[in-house]
Parts: C-alpha cells; sequence; structure tokens
C-alpha cells in the first residue's frame, strides 16, 4: 500500500510539537489562532461553493438510506458514545472518554465516502446527498451533543454559544459558497487538487496547534505511553462494530446491494475535516485539545485502511452479480 502523505505530514506536526511548542502555541510567533480562523472560513467556503444542487437532488429519492446513515451518525454512534464515556470512567481519564464521544458526535465525511462508494459499485447520488446531509446536520448536532454529555457529567459547557459560534465560522461561510456557487464552480472544478491541499493543509495546522498547547501544559507527562495503543484499540473496535451494524441494518432494510455499499460507508465514517475546526472551535483554550483530538485522528486513518479493503470485496461481489 502506498504511504498516505497526508498521514506522514500530521505525525510530523505531531512530532513538531513535542520538539517545539512554542512556535505554534498562543501568543506564538506563528499566530495560529488567526491563521486557522482565516483558513478554516476559506475551506467550509469552498465546501460549499463545491457542493452541486443538482447532485443532492438526484440521491434524495431513497428514504431508507437516509434513515440508515443518519440514525447510524447521530443516533447510534452518540449512544455508544455515550456508554464509553461513562463506563469506562473508572479506566481512562476524563480527556480520553471526552474525545472518545467528540468521535462518535461527528457527522460523516464527504469526499471519502463518496469516493470508496464510488470504487465499491454503490449508490454515488445517495452517498453525496447522504455524507452532504450529515455535514450539514453536524454543524448544529455535534456541538449540541458534546454540550448534552459535558453538562451530564457535571462541567459547565454553555450549549447556545457553543452552537452559535460553530454556526458563524462554519455554516455561514458554507452558505456563502452556496451563493457564490454559480460564479466560481469553473473555477473551481479547474483546481480541485489545490483545494484538497488546502484542506488537509488546514486540518494539520489545527493538529499541530493543539498539540503544542497540549505540549507547553505538560498534559502527554500525565499519561502512560501506552495509552496510544489503547485508544487506537478502542477505535479500531469502534470501527469494527459500527461496520457490522451498518450491514446488518442495511440487511434487516432490506436494500440492495448498492445500496448497503452506501448505508456502509456513509453511515461508518467520521469527518476529520469537520471535527478538526469544530474542536478548535468547543474546546478553545483548552489545554487537553490534542488529546480530545487525537481519537478522531486515530479513527480516520483505521477507517481509510479497512475501508478500501472492504469496498474491493464489495466490487468483487458486485462484478459477481452482473456475471
Amino acid at each position: 500500500m502506498k504511504i498516505d502523505g497526508f498521514l506522514l505530514a500530521m505525525l510530523a506536526a505531531v512530532l513538531l510539537a513535542f520538539v517545539a511548542p512554542w512556535f505554534g502555541a498562543a501568543g506564538g510567533p506563528l499566530h495560529i489562532d488567526q491563521v486557522t480562523a482565516i483558513g478554516i472560513a476559506l475551506v467550509f467556503f469552498l465546501h460549499g461553493a463545491n457542493l452541486s444542487p443538482e447532485a443532492l437532488k438526484s440521491g434524495a429519492a431513497n428514504w431508507r438510506i437516509h434513515f440508515a446513515v443518519q440514525a447510524t451518525t447521530f443516533i447510534l454512534f452518540p449512544l455508544i458514545g455515550f456508554a464509553v464515556f461513562f463506563g469506562l470512567a473508572p479506566l481512562l481519564a476524563y480527556e480520553v472518554r471526552l474525545g472518545v464521544f467528540f468521535l462518535c458526535a461527528l457527522s460523516s465525511t464527504i469526499s471519502s465516502s463518496v469516493a470508496m462508494t464510488s470504487l465499491a459499485r454503490g449508490n454515488v447520488p445517495a452517498a453525496i446527498f447522504d455524507a452532504s446531509l450529515s455535514g450539514v446536520l453536524g454543524m448544529i448536532i455535534t456541538p449540541t451533543l458534546v454540550a448534552i454529555v459535558v453538562k451530564v457529567s457535571g462541567q459547565s459547557f454553555p450549549i447556545l454559544p457553543a452552537i452559535a459560534n460553530v454556526a458563524l465560522t462554519l455554516l455561514v461561510p458554507f452558505a456563502l459558497g452556496q451563493l457564490a456557487r454559480p460564479l466560481v464552480k469553473a473555477w473551481l472544478s479547474a483546481r480541485k487538487p489545490l483545494i484538497n491541499k488546502l484542506d488537509r493543509g488546514v486540518i494539520i495546522l489545527i493538529v499541530y496547534g493543539a498539540f503544542c498547547e497540549s505540549t507547553a501544559s505538560g498534559l502527554w507527562w500525565r499519561y502512560s505511553p501506552w495509552l496510544i495503543g489503547e485508544i487506537a484499540l478502542l477505535a479500531g473496535l469502534l470501527l469494527a462494530m459500527i461496520l457490522w451494524l451498518t450491514t446488518r441494518l442495511s440487511q434487516v432494510l432490506g436494500l440492495t446491494l448498492p445500496d448497503e455499499v452506501t448505508t456502509v460507508f456513509c453511515g461508518s465514517k467520521k469527518s476529520l475535516a469537520n471535527g478538526a475546526p469544530i474542536a478548535k472551535i468547543l474546546f478553545a483554550g483548552n489545554p487537553a485539545l490534542g488529546m480530545i483530538m487525537l481519537p478522531i485522528m486515530l479513527y480516520h486513518q483505521l477507517q481509510l485502511i479497512a475501508c478500501s479493503a472492504l469496498a474491493r470485496r464489495y466490487a468483487a461481489r458486485a462484478e459477481d452479480t452482473a456475471e
């Protein structure tokens, strides 16, 4: 398998944060907060401008797929996260459990869900609709779910300001991008590789800033070095469980193989592209931000590896069925 350059860049950002945390911490010479704020607004403007209303309309008809994907993303996943957050309280630190729940509360991805669905011969229009709908809903639902869990655990967390902040920072640029789409869609379609690099570059900057803050505060020295392995194992178990559950749910709903493909990939994915900006907004100033983001960073890589292999198996099944 080809080495993922994005993964290497994230690892480099984490290592640099351990070596020179002062450079990217708050008040450092990089001015990371201001740079990432501008980058986030630009990226979500471009997401809005890239989203085709025609593609959404063509995939909107199959309500069973939409029910399965959105229920998995915003009901089943958070329930599992809720169980982990409170059930593993004696075993895992608060920041780790909050990171796992944050992972469970996130929306689905757009680009990789659609790409995997296409590779696996699934229902691509439905994947575009559900992944896009999930991303928009997540801007409201994710901060709401996080605020509820934090409140229930006895911590202070202002729900309405959190939702308003995420909506203002992410949803407004996204809506402006949709409005500007007729003017910029031709220019954007010719520069998709550049836009993807910008998207990933902003994520890497957010990761770097988060780990700089956590390192500068001494957070990492309070945990065992085995903790990363434990979080990776937990993320892997979560992914395996969701892949099995979405497959079973598709069979119970009587979905065709292409529709099952869409349900499995859109329902099991979690978005680092949305998660990193939302985490930066919700947990701004929290020295544990690096730890809170670690579960989604690990889950992101695991889902790409597992779903790539699964997509090839689905594609082989589709070819066998067609013969």
